[in-house]
């Protein structure tokens, strides 16, 4: 087995960001992936213009790529925010009025996985009120996913970077994943594993996989230290997907590193070109 052996999928928010959106999925074509994914792009809009929605569809099915993963709205990202659907207020309300915009484009590209960021803990806010909201926005996103036959990813990200969010491990996120399906009876909430957060958290990631594999919907890489392409850091990035597959993972592995100072292009070296087409 090994990195030829696997779907990978390019995080178009993290890799050709040197360029315009519209053009990155087309960038990514030339570089010999047939799929992408997205952070929610119009970052300070969970509503965008229709026109700016058809842009970005056009963009993609012109390029001849699949989306195959989109966030919902997550307020400043890359930026102070981690998500917006445990902040009570306006920011709650923000990623109420985006879920079914997202839910609606991802359907019409084919797209069948949700990722909804947490949020921040706010200070002077009970931590237990945000963890109800959160519940409450989780279970609609959840609804609005089925409801495209897709699945809602929770993810956890890593404390030394995102140090207010309180997902910071794998148990944490599996347990509002559980949280989640337990309230909707639907079965199509599962975890994000992102393997460069997890390593920051210092968590022994062959016990995740093996633990969590069957309750994961997508799994993301990037090495550490220095969230680099695989063979910058010391991540044993190849063994540790091996692993996956071996326990049952058949899905995308989303590519969301940072390429360094080259062009994005670039930085795919590790991966030949013949195994970057999705199979």
């Amino acid at each position: 087995m090994g990195f030829a052996d696997q779907r990978f999928n390019v995080n178009l928010s993290i890799l050709f960001t040197e360029l315009p959106l519209l053009e990155r999925p087309a960038a990514a074509a030339a570089a010999g992936f047939t799929a992408v994914e997205l952070w929610w792009p119009w970052i300070d809009s969970p509503t965008p213009e229709q026109s700016e929605l058809d842009a970005l569809k056009s963009a993609i099915e012109d390029a001849g790529v699949q989306l195959t993963g989109l966030n919902f709205y997550a307020g400043q990202l890359p930026g102070p925010d981690r998500g917006a659907l445990s902040i009570p207020g306006a920011e709650s309300e923000r990623f109420r009025a985006n879920i079914d915009v997202a839910a609606d484009f991802a359907r019409s590209l084919g797209c069948t996985a949700l990722n909804a960021l947490y949020g921040n803990r706010v200070e002077g806010v009970d931590p237990a009120e945000q963890d109800r909201l959160a519940l409450e926005n989780l279970v609609l996103a959840a609804r609005a996913a089925d409801r495209i036959g897709a699945v809602l990813l929770v993810e956890a990200l890593n404390k030394p970077e995102s140090p207010r969010y309180p997902l910071v491990s794998a148990p944490a996120a599996i347990a509002v994943v559980d949280r989640v399906n337990e309230a909707t009876g639907l079965g199509n909430a599962k975890f994000l594993m992102d393997l460069y957060h997890l390593s920051m958290n210092g968590e022994d990631l062959p016990q995740v996989i093996d633990a969590y594999a069957a309750k994961t919907g997508h799994v993301q890489i990037a090495d550490n230290p220095g969230r680099g392409a695989p063979g910058t850091g010391s991540l044993p990035l190849e063994d540790l997907l091996d692993r996956l597959a071996k326990a049952g993972y058949d899905g995308w592995v989303g590519l969301e590193y940072k390429p360094g100072d080259d062009p994005s292009a670039q930085s795919f070296s590790w991966l030949p070109a013949g195994a970057r087409a999705a199979r």
